[in-house]
């Protein structure tokens, strides 16, 4: 039921946390080989010689117990509720280009302080889990969708931006106790940052990535649907459909309504001569509230 990137990051993710809970830990051959060549070790020059670790941290979920299943627990439920509104939107080479190269800003960075500051514990030992990678992915859904919100129990809706923005906080503020990677954090949600400024520049760092992915065909009718805002267009659509059959039947609306479908129908005209690139940003923020009703 998710789209292609997102279940590839889960299956990969949760199935490697599993084999290694269920089986791997237990042998010690290969339990050494786990720590000592996949997981991120940030000491330099030493990281030259495995530079795939910076790929392969954030793939991996090795803390056993009740606190490694809840690290790898959130990890996923983020990346779900995040992460799968931007493949919808941006395409599934978009989150896996996001994914993997917020991870290696996490990773880069991480190696980056510990060099400054061998003595921080925050900034070394061996670093793993899909944490940087996913706090990219927010930090450039939160920059791309500054209006975007979350709703948290007890304190309501959220914007997603401050969120971000308290849980990078929360980890300097508190970096001195635990073995919490705060380099990779801080590094995945910089480089998220980066990559959506990158993004919005209209620069594709990401087209390495179609080769992963089957490309599909363009639609034909009165908006040009492409990969990457379809999903979001269709829901416009079906609530346009709601709204235009509750007046057939002769269902008061509001003026704020009324004033919402005027503005969404002008939209899609414009998407439909000019293409979803020519939008402006109040404009796509218009279409992106009208989906979510």
């Amino acid at each position: 039921m998710q789209p292609p990137a997102l279940r590839a990051l889960l299956t990969i993710n949760v199935g490697v946390y599993l084999l290694w809970i269920l089986a791997l830990m237990h042998i010690d051959a290969v339990r050494g080989f786990v720590w000592m060549q996949l997981a991120l070790n940030p000491d330099w020059p030493a990281i030259l010689t495995h530079p795939w670790q910076l790929v392969t941290y954030n793939f991996l979920h090795l803390q056993p117990g009740f606190w490694g299943l809840l690290h790898i627990l959130f990890n996923m439920l983020w990346l779900v509720w995040i992460g799968r509104e931007y493949e919808e939107l941006h395409g599934s080479h978009q989150l896996l280009a996001l994914y993997l190269i917020a991870g290696v800003g996490g990773g880069l960075l991480t190696v980056l302080l510990h060099a400054l500051f061998p003595g921080v514990g925050a900034f070394g030992g061996l670093v793993h889990g899909a944490s940087a990678s996913v706090l990219g992915v927010l930090m450039a859904v939160a920059i791309l969708y500054p209006f975007k919100s979350v709703a948290l129990f007890l304190f309501g809706p959220i914007r997603l931006l401050y969120l971000v923005l308290i849980f990078l906080a929360l980890d300097v503020l508190f970096m001195a106790g635990g073995g919490t990677a705060v380099g990779a954090h801080l590094g995945g949600a910089l480089f998220g940052f980066l990559y959506a400024k990158a993004e919005q520049r209209g620069l594709d760092l990401a087209g390495w990535a179609r080769i992963f992915f089957q490309p599909r065909r363009a639609r034909r009718g009165r908006q040009p649907v492409t990969a990457e805002t379809g999903r979001m267009l269709r829901r416009v659509g079906a609530w346009m459909e709601q709204r235009r059959g509750a007046a057939a039947e002769g269902r008061s609306s509001s003026a704020e309504e009324r004033s919402l479908e005027e503005e969404v129908d002008r939209i899609l005209d414009k998407i439909s001569a000019h293409g979803y690139d020519s939008l402006t940003e109040e404009e796509k923020r218009i279409l992106y509230e009208a989906s979510r009703r």
